[in-house]
């Protein structure tokens, strides 16, 4: 984290996020307004952990082949091999992902799901580790394609980002006036913390951290109410219960412990569930978020002790 700051001012949480994704085992979904250093955070990370950064930007002409990558002729071997498209990677940045057709969304479904990628019937296993980190912009809508439910379920978290604070700002502006180039990040000097086998360690002594029954009894309550919830149309799968669990066991061993607490769920309760439920259309004409509604389901229900 504060090898990061070096290079990303503010973001803290956003930071944090997607490093308790990486270490679950999941993808992010981060929603932001141009220029709030999406793209950075995610090259940041990569460069950090020794990590492959790829880059694609989503278009409404994008096929999954350019994703994928397609089989290529050789005519000296008289054969076809494989011409790996840009998802072979560790951290794969979906730029704008909805702005690409239902078609090549879902060229993402297996990778993001299995790690692996099938081309002519062919299985393919990706990298390890892989993340997908998918941006898109919550004002423009014009040639945009909403994401399917079934994608926006593989997202662990999806991160709302702002514009930081004034004195945020002004940091950054002191930073490129002294030469700060965000295009140049290996300019920085930044220095390599862990390497892609040390994540998949990190990764296997997550799990050993300590789940009261309680606290799965109240992970579960949480996800069950969001189906029962009058404001809610349609509620978190068992797929969100399972991220709450591995998110908040991550979270544990982050903060030194190995034991999970109430409050380690309820911290990540929104970025998992904000977008796994769909409001009701009177509830969102009130004015009301599926942040609201989650808030008032966590006040609702009797903490574990």
């Amino acid at each position: 984290m504060a090898e990061a700051g070096r290079a990303v001012v503010g973001q803290e949480e956003t930071i944090e996020l997607l490093l308790v994704a990486l270490l679950a085992g999941g993808h992010v979904l981060i929603e932001g307004v141009p220029g709030t250093a999406k793209t950075l955070m995610a090259k940041t990370l990569s460069l950090l952990l020794q990590a492959q950064f790829t880059r694609v930007q989503f278009t409404p002409d994008l096929m999954p082949s350019d994703i994928l990558g397609t089989s290529v002729f050789d005519l000296g071997s008289s054969q076809f091999h494989l011409k790996k498209g840009p998802i072979f990677t560790n951290f794969l940045l979906a730029d704008e992902i909805n702005r690409a057709p239902a078609k090549t969304q879902a060229a993402l479904l297996e990778a993001m799901e299995e790690r692996q990628v099938t081309l002519d019937g062919t299985r393919y296993v990706l990298p390890e580790p892989f993340i997908t980190i998918a941006t898109q912009n919550p004002i423009e809508y014009e040639g945009t394609y909403p994401l399917p439910e079934a994608q926006i379920d593989r997202f662990l978290f999806k991160v709302l980002v702002d514009y930081g604070p004034a004195q945020d700002e002004e940091e950054i502006l002191r930073r490129y006036h002294v030469g700060f180039d965000a295009k140049a990040l290996d300019q920085l000097g930044l220095h390599p913390i862990l390497t892609p086998a040390d994540v998949s360690a990190l990764r296997h002594e997550c799990q050993s951290v300590a789940v009261d029954p309680g606290i799965i009894g109240y992970i579960t309550a949480i996800v069950r109410e969001t189906r029962s919830s009058r404001d809610i149309r349609l509620g978190a799968s068992p797929r969100a219960a399972i991220a709450l669990l591995l998110g908040a066991k991550v979270v544990a061993a982050l903060d030194g412990r190995d034991y999970v607490l109430p409050d380690d769920v309820k911290r990540l309760a929104l970025p998992t569930l904000r977008h796994r439920v769909v409001l009701k259309p009177e509830v969102e004409l009130e004015g009301m978020s599926a942040d609201m509604v989650i808030d008032g389901i966590l006040s609702s229900l009797e903490v574990p002790r």
